[in-house]
């Protein structure tokens, strides 16, 4: 059985919103408790099963040595094939063995490992590790023998090859997040903890199926299994009833909340209660919104500890960050020039009024700017806004509204793709705002922020982001902080990327956008 750390929500997003785990030892102890020793070797009560990382696991890894054999087999016939290799040169054994050794490596690596299957950026580092030292074993043998290889061998088809080998990844988890969104390729996860840790976890694995965390069930304190009952419509048991609920619903994974009744001895009476079922343990060190990359063990006297980076906000990180914000503005702006024009003219065309809407917004350390958009709605909507409250959808600040009759009719298709939005590369450009951030809030919002909240100034603002990609107008109030305030603890670089990435299927698929 493997007991490991859970450390990020489903969502979290890594930039590219994967999970991470963290294998660890659970070995804190509750006052009181009385220890239960693992069954004997052959108590029946306990079928010895092998542990069970699942067929569609095996089957992703399976699927993925033989794709990394097919290309590494595709470089080498490219390589003879180019430099009409044959038998008598090292060469041509060189890229003889490339499907069997380019498999190896990434296995050496650790790119196969069954605990980082699917989890993204932490399967592509093992991938970027084994092309590193395949170039870097090529180079070293080519001189220290004084040996021919070709240049398109090194230069060209081997860093094509891990390429290539990460675009599969890629497809892969696309296809893998798309089965899981149907309901397959799951596990059934089993919970366990107090009953609002429990229903605040089961909310978060529900609202992002393409987790792959199923949730069949849930053992909490006698206090909160009617009202967990209640709320789940699922099984419940009490906490010493894991092994039999998990059994009996057929789950595969327990995953454990961070609370006092499941952060002592009972984790280790829990493992050794659930030795020999294959089943996997997973804890949720309660620091759901802190990012893999920020996670990492270190042993302090034999025992294992969580250190939790701090947030950076400045830096050569933060220089970077500006920097590309504006250089890709500016390209966006000279090679949308004339999108731009055509927009204007149709909104100007649609409706009386002028082209653009400028809207008093705060950014970054509360000071305020002048947003642009192109304008979708009409020219009193400010006044109208009064008589429509009574039909705002949002749970939170703003005023949403599916059907809100200001909108023009340009104005509902620019906001269905988002293109209303495209002014603010202006913005970007001006410095006010970045990329990837924070939705930028109203003076009125801020003024009503609470301490946490208040957390999302602390980066500009941004003309994508967590929400635009999670949802948009879809969000509650609630999820919506959450996400901004998960970009503004964790973001990177990495970060950046995979939500430019995400957004423009995000736009495409015009969901949550009116």
């Amino acid at each position: 059985m493997r007991v490991e750390l859970h450390g990020g929500g489903p969502s979290a997003v890594d930039a590219s919103g994967t999970t991470s785990f963290v294998t660890q030892r659970a070995l804190l102890a509750r006052p009181g408790d009385q220890l239960r020793p693992p069954a004997p070797v052959g108590d029946p009560g306990r079928a010895d099963r092998s542990p069970r990382p699942g067929s569609w696991v095996r089957g992703y890894l399976a699927g993925l040595v033989g794709a990394d054999a097919a290309l590494g087999a595709l470089a080498g016939v490219v390589v003879v094939t180019q430099t009409w290799s044959n038998p008598r040169d090292v060469l041509f054994w060189v890229c003889a063995a490339l499907p069997l050794l380019w498999p190896v490596l990434v296995g050496l690596a650790g790119g196969y490992a069954a605990r980082v299957a699917a989890l993204g950026r932490e399967e592509l580092s093992r991938v970027l590790r084994a092309g590193v030292v395949v170039l870097a074993a090529t180079g070293f043998t080519s001189y220290a023998f004084e040996l021919s290889l070709s240049r398109l061998l090194v230069a060209v088809v081997l860093p094509g090859l891990v390429v290539a080998s990460l675009v599969v990844r890629y497809v892969a988890r696309a296809r893998l997040r798309a089965l899981r969104r149907a309901g397959r390729c799951t596990k059934r996860v089993l919970l366990v903890g107090r009953g609002t840790a429990v229903l605040g976890l089961a909310e978060r694995l529900a609202a992002d199926p393409s987790s792959g965390l199923d949730v069949v069930g849930a053992c909490v304190t006698d206090a909160d299994r009617r009202h967990v009952a209640g709320v789940t419509g699922l099984p419940v048991a009490g906490l010493e009833d894991v092994r039999s609920l998990a059994l009996e619903v057929g789950a595969d994974t327990v995953a454990v909340t961070s609370a006092s009744e499941t952060a002592a001895e009972y984790l280790r009476r829990l493992s050794w209660d659930l030795e020999g079922t294959g089943l996997e343990l997973l804890v949720a060190p309660g620091l759901i919104e802190v990012a893999g990359p920020r996670l990492h063990i270190r042993p302090y006297d034999g025992l294992p500890l969580l250190a939790v980076e701090q947030p950076r906000f400045e830096g050569w990180r933060r220089v970077v960050k500006t920097s590309v914000d504006r250089g890709l503005a500016l390209a966006a702006v000279l090679v949308l020039a004339p999108v731009l024009l055509a927009l204007a003219v149709a909104v100007r065309l649609d409706s009386p009024g002028p082209v653009l809407f400028r809207q008093e917004r705060v950014g970054k350390d509360g000071r305020t700017f002048s947003m642009i958009k192109f304008r979708s709605m009409v020219v009193d909507a400010e006044v109208q806004l009064a008589r429509l409250q009574a039909a705002n959808e949002s749970d939170g600040l703003l005023f949403k509204m599916r059907r809100d009759p200001r909108i023009t009719r340009v104005g509902r298709w620019l906001r269905r793709l988002s293109l209303d939005e495209l002014p603010q590369l202006f913005n970007v450009l001006g410095g006010s705002m970045s990329l990837v951030g924070p939705r930028p809030p109203l003076p009125v919002e801020v003024a009503r922020y609470d301490g946490s909240t208040t957390r999302r100034l602390l980066v500009k603002p941004g003309l994508t982001g967590l929400w635009q990609i999670s949802g948009r107008s879809d969000l509650s109030w609630e999820e919506s902080v959450r996400l901004d305030l998960r970009y503004v603890e964790n973001w990177s670089l990495a970060m950046d990327a995979s939500i430019l990435w995400r957004t423009g299927r995000a736009v495409l698929s015009s969901s949550g956008a009116y």
